[in-house]
């Protein structure tokens, strides 16, 4: 069994299929066209297939030709959905319909459609069930959580024993490499939305009213202030803001004004800390500027917590697959968060990243995730298709 070999020969293939989703991004988390193109990917392979009830998700179960009655089942999981974003970078399959995959979420399910294909083929050496998970919604729809309501890790007939996921990288990490961590890899992400309620006036006489756009603006200098001052260097928090409402003439105080704001921390302590932080920061700003605020807190995603044996044992894989110089682990965390988390929390897994910079271009030097500039290089498409498939297998086969 050669999968890289194999896999190699899947290059044409999954490239045009890439390109099919890239050219029609869908956001959220009915994403209709992207699951028929899924379908239509798998149609021909020996798997049991669902789709999702309130959600355009695609479930496949493919079962190992040499199980055991002990035999264990792996999950392998893909995003699909992209984010409303105007592409901008000029390629000549780029998205025109206002939304993008600028997160590489094509690439995730190309590749994890590739991994089905190499499975099915090599289906006789597979010692245990695949559950492919494609999932929309991960750009905070939470439809991870929407697909485990399902049964997703039921999907086989009996429970997920371990899962894996990965996520191309458009800069920092060099192109063709794959990073992991034990422990937490990526922060939890929690919404924050306000409401500053004023008083509104003539713009010449701001005594005579109550300008909800100062407190607004104290309130997100308030909030930064806040994060330097109330929460531990080693235990870090990060509060972007990034909407900003309120006005619709120069010369007018509007009645109400507000902003929206993503929150990253890494531990429930910090979560629990930011729950009692915020609203009193901005309830106080609100009191001395003589205005009302209504503050919409909720958590989001959980931190990313990979389990250490799996982080370990799929460096191993990727090392034997690819070459000990293919796989590094990561000295920090990432700010950036993952709906997969909650895969993670229930069954043992790991979550890898892996550099998609277009080789040619320096990966420092190069638009990021969510940019709508960032790009994602085929070339890694087939060694992204085997990592899954080989993952999947020796898992099978260690556990067995």
């Amino acid at each position: 069994m050669n999968l890289l070999e194999d896999a190699r020969e899947l290059t044409e293939t999954l490239v045009t299929f890439r390109h099919d989703l890239h050219r029609e991004p869908e956001t959220g988390l009915h994403v209709p066209r992207t699951q028929e193109k899924v379908l239509s990917g798998l149609e021909d392979l020996p798997l049991q297939i669902s789709t999702g009830t309130s959600t355009t998700s695609v479930t496949a179960v493919l079962r190992g030709g040499a199980k055991s009655d002990d035999a264990p089942t792996i999950l392998l999981r893909a995003d699909m959905d992209a984010l409303p974003i105007a592409e901008q970078t000029g390629l000549d399959f780029a998205s025109r319909n206002g939304a993008m995959h600028a997160c590489g979420h094509d690439m995730h399910t190309a590749a994890l459609v590739g991994a089905a294909r190499l499975l099915a083929h090599h289906r006789d050496q597979l010692a245990g069930d695949v559950v492919f998970m494609f999932q929309p919604g991960e750009e905070g729809w939470n439809g991870a959580r929407i697909m485990l309501e399902e049964g997703v890790l039921e999907a086989s007939g009996r429970r997920v024993d371990y899962a894996y996921a990965m996520h191309v990288m458009s800069n920092r990490v060099p192109s063709g490499l794959f990073v992991s961590r034990k422990g937490t890899i990526m922060s939890a992400s929690h919404h924050l939305d306000v409401t500053v309620l004023g008083q509104g006036g003539h713009g010449s006489a701001p005594d005579t009213a109550r300008d909800p756009i100062v407190a607004t603006a104290e309130m997100i200098i308030s909030l930064q202030t806040a994060v330097t001052r109330e929460f531990d260097i080693f235990d870090p928090v990060v509060v972007t803001v990034g909407m900003i409402r309120g006005g619709v003439a120069r010369n007018v105080i509007p009645d109400t004004a507000g902003f929206s704001a993503t929150v990253r921390c890494f531990t429930p302590a910090a979560t629990a800390r930011l729950e009692a932080v915020i609203p009193r920061v901005l309830k106080g700003v609100a009191l001395a500027r003589g205005v009302e605020v209504d503050i919409d807190f909720h958590r989001e995603y959980p931190p990313t917590n990979n389990n250490g044996a799996e982080v370990e044992f799929g460096g191993n894989v990727i090392r034997e697959l690819l070459g000990e110089e293919r796989y590094f682990e990561a000295e920090h965390p990432s700010n950036g968060s993952e709906d997969f988390s909650q895969v993670l929390d229930a069954v043992p897994g790991a979550f890898f990243g892996l550099g998609a910079c277009p080789p040619e271009l320096d990966a420092t030097a190069v638009p990021q995730n969510h940019s709508p500039r960032a790009m994602f290089s085929d070339h890694v498409l087939p060694e992204a298709a085997a990592v899954y498939a080989a993952l999947a297998i020796e898992r099978a086969r260690v556990a067995r």
